[in-house]
């Protein structure tokens, strides 16, 4: 199986439609389990977290299933999953852009963040410390809130847009909003000391800090995705968490 260089669909795409036809075609059967995520990226030349948006694809699909503990396999009935569905974009991939977009949003709102404005982060963090207890969506709202109302300090109002717009794909994508789920599953939840850490940066109004220390937050992020979502556990026993995470560190370091 190879990705095909002219291929316009996302990467994730074509690795999910290459393995639900391997699935229809026989080569993997019903009850198969499939070879494992670091296989699968070398197979295919990509990274780990495309192979594992292209697993929870097929799971939401109802083509495979994930048993912790063993690895993924074709579930019954997968060979009439048909074509592949859009499922749009996932969580690695909107929070790469959350970092570029947002580490740079919140280094303009420190040059010209009023003293209001953070009296209502403040106030904010509180309401995400006592968020963090629920187990869903709902937990996130004070999260959103928080990095909309430091977009809206900048006075740029394309900058806001662009912030909303990219919190509001996490519920509209199939493929993230299942990819939260998961990470919500596990415990994941806003991180109440890194949101700590910009509200101290924008208040010294230090906007190298506030930049560094938001992307660093969502670097992070991406990190507690990577652990949420990891769907081979062997590797896990084979590999430290360095080795796990070194497949974004390029990118990560734009």
């Amino acid at each position: 199986m190879t990705i095909q260089n002219g291929d316009s669909r996302k990467l994730y795409q074509q690795v999910a439609g290459a393995v639900a036809a391997a699935i229809a075609s026989g080569r993997y059967p019903v009850g198969t389990r499939l070879p494992s995520e670091r296989d699968l990226a070398e197979e295919f030349g990509v990274s780990r977290p495309t192979v594992r948006e292209a697993m929870i694809a097929l799971e939401i699909r109802g083509l495979v299933e994930a048993r912790h503990g063993s690895g993924i396999y074709v579930m019954e009935g997968a060979e009439a999953g048909g074509p592949p569905l859009d499922l749009d974009i996932g969580a690695f991939e909107l929070t790469e852009a959350r970092r570029l977009f947002e580490g740079e949003a919140c280094a303009l709102a420190a040059t010209v963040i009023t003293d209001e404005e953070l009296a209502e982060l403040e106030v904010i963090l509180g309401d995400m410390v006592g968020e963090n207890s629920l187990a869903t969506s709902i937990g996130e709202q004070a999260d959103r809130r928080f990095h909309v109302t430091i977009a809206r300090a900048t006075r740029n109002t394309a900058i806001v847009m662009v912030v909303e717009t990219l919190w509001d794909i996490r519920y509209r994508s199939p493929l993230c909003a299942a990819m939260l789920s998961r990470a919500r599953e596990v415990g994941v939840r806003p991180l109440i000391e890194d949101h700590r850490e910009i509200l101290n940066a924008l208040s010294r109004r230090d906007p190298k800090a506030a930049r560094d220390v938001m992307r660093a937050h969502l670097g992070r992020v991406i990190d507690g995705l990577l652990t949420a979502t990891e769907i081979d556990a062997l590797d896990r026993a084979r590999l430290d968490a360095e080795a796990r995470r070194q497949d974004i560190a390029r990118r990560t370091a734009v």
